[in-house]
């Protein structure tokens, strides 16, 4: 029995190439220009093929290596010998292991050839996109001449294969068992989940699993914003106003809403290639409660001014942590807010809301020295974490929306949108 070592043939003027594609297994058994692997440059990618035959004894390299000319591959075995052996064994071994070899041959030179049709038809910027994504880009069915690859096939893709990915999750979820109770370790205590919980557990699940979440953090400068709050008084009284942030950061949102449409949507026919875009600006607010988060939605904000909002956040809270709150309350929002400003942090990954599109996430505003004209001034910063599905927003409308966010919550944030 021989062996031979695969290795990377001369590639061009090229050093430390990232594997992106393995297209072979161990035990897998090779012909002469089979493809093995597939590398990219910056501005290329190229398959290796194999230079003999045989069946693959050991497989010396994984996605992601960086690999130069004459880097070990694999080790190919001469099957001749083995063959003679299986020969000699009885009838209904021999035929039984052609069968299997057949169908392995059969399925490999399927899964093969897909790949090589799929792969030389999408450029690696796509690629990068679908590994971004999770997406094999050899099930992807391009739209473009000759079956290319694009970038909106990967998203249709991602959209229509949602239901079953989220499916085989739970399934495998639903195996997975601990070995050891957790009494064999120490005293516990079982405890019935609040039922608010139970209920919004499966929403989150059905969210974090089928959205491809992507998550912009950014900080807002909310100084004078802060300076007019703080100064506002009843004039009837004279007394100081106590309206909290969130009223102003509720009417900072809708504005931004009105600006850019698509934040203003729903996905729930996105199998269908629909998406449903609001003329209605409900604001779901995240509502930190003894049984669990609760989001009900503001209605209208776009048509009331700073004091109402103000007044309608603390009766919402107030029937929420009563569980007074009309169910049909907690549906047909536009885009929620999650706040910790209360209670501190900064940034976080907060989880779309389905079948919204967006949410934004609160941090607690805090002074920082910022540099401004040449000279560090001291400011109050506000952290933001817009989450956004990526199959509806891209990344650069997202950045756009932020800054119009930033810009609604800035200086003439309070004088032009307050009353």
């Amino acid at each position: 029995m021989s062996l031979t070592e695969i290795k990377v043939p001369n590639i061009g003027d090229f050093k430390d190439v990232e594997v992106i594609e393995v297209l072979v297994t161990e035990g897998q058994t090779l012909k002469k220009n089979d493809p093995l692997i597939t590398i990219e440059s910056d501005k290329s990618s190229v398959e290796i093929p194999s230079n003999s035959e045989g069946q693959i004894k050991t497989l010396k390299i994984k996605v992601g290596d960086k690999v130069s000319e004459g880097d070990l591959i694999l080790v190919l075995e001469n099957t001749s010998q083995s063959q003679e052996k299986v020969q000699k064994k009885t009838i209904i071994e021999k035929e039984l292991k052609k069968v299997k070899v057949i169908e392995s041959e059969i399925q490999i030179s399927t899964i093969n050839q897909n790949k090589i049709t799929d792969i030389s038809s999408a450029s690696p910027k796509v690629r990068k996109f679908a590994r971004e994504l999770g997406v094999d880009i050899s099930q992807v069915k391009g739209s473009e001449r000759k079956g290319r690859v694009v970038e909106s096939d990967i998203k249709l893709f991602v959209a229509s294969n949602s239901k079953n990915i989220s499916n085989d999750e739970n399934k495998n979820n639903e195996k997975i068992k601990q070995e050891y109770s957790h009494s064999e370790f120490g005293k516990i205590e079982i405890k019935d989940i609040p039922r608010v919980k139970k209920l919004s557990s499966k929403y989150l699940v059905n969210s974090w699993t089928n959205i491809p979440h992507v998550t912009n953090h950014d900080e807002a400068d909310i100084t004078e914003l802060e300076e007019f709050r703080t100064s506002l008084t009843d004039i009837y009284t004279g007394k100081k106003k106590k309206i909290t942030p969130l009223a102003f950061i509720v009417k900072a949102l809708t504005a931004s809403l009105k600006k850019f449409p698509n934040f203003n949507s729903s996905i729930d026919e996105i199998e269908e290639g629909k998406m449903t875009v609001k003329k209605y600006y409900h604001i779901g607010i995240a509502v930190d409660t003894p049984h669990g988060l609760m989001v009900p939605k503001l209605r209208n904000a776009d048509n009331k001014n700073i004091s109402l909002i103000g007044k309608e956040l603390k009766k919402l809270s107030d029937e929420c942590r009563n569980l007074k709150i009309d169910k049909r309350e907690l549906f047909g929002g536009s885009m929620t807010i999650t706040s910790l400003g209360g209670i501190g942090g900064s940034f976080f990954t907060p989880i779309i809301n389905y079948p919204e599109v967006a949410i934004l996430g609160v941090g607690k505003s805090e002074k920082k020295q910022v540099h401004i004209d040449g000279e560090f001034v001291t400011r109050v910063m506000l952290p933001l974490s817009l989450s956004y599905d990526h199959r509806i927003i891209d990344g650069a409308e997202a950045a756009r929306f932020n800054n119009e966010l930033k810009e609604n919550l800035g200086k003439n944030f309070a004088y032009k949108l307050a009353i």
